[in-house]
């Protein structure tokens, strides 16, 4: 029989995954990541978007960011989880990871093509 993970275990994991994802934010966009910077992690159980950019990142970095780190993927439901958190002026990106996996982006495929297009 297959162990179950504990909730704990699995905000850690989550909170794990959302700190990445901003210091992955911060690095390509050169503003800093952390508690009151212009890219942070949002706290758990707070609603809106999994990493919350100030304007002038969202400039350079123009998406709303959901993550999800879970072994059962349900991803229809968490896309329409980030577009129902999505922020005005922006896109919307679903960061998904699997344990000993690395973690994938998902994102509207039309967008992902005209970000090619403005080069």
């Amino acid at each position: 029989m297959k162990k179950r993970i504990t909730s704990q275990s699995a905000k850690a994991k989550a909170r794990r995954l959302q700190s990445w994802v901003a210091k992955q934010i911060a690095k390509v966009t050169g503003f800093p990541c952390g508690k009151d910077k212009p890219v942070e992690p949002r706290p758990m159980g707070q609603s809106g978007p999994d990493v919350r950019l100030e304007g002038q990142v969202l400039k350079v970095f123009p998406f709303t960011v959901e993550c999800k780190w879970q072994e059962t993927w349900s991803i229809p439901a968490w896309i329409r989880q980030v577009k129902k958190n999505q922020m005005e002026g922006t896109d919307w990106l679903l960061f998904c990871k699997k344990s000993r996996k690395r973690p994938v982006v998902v994102m509207d495929a039309e967008r992902f093509f005209n970000l090619f297009l403005k080069k």
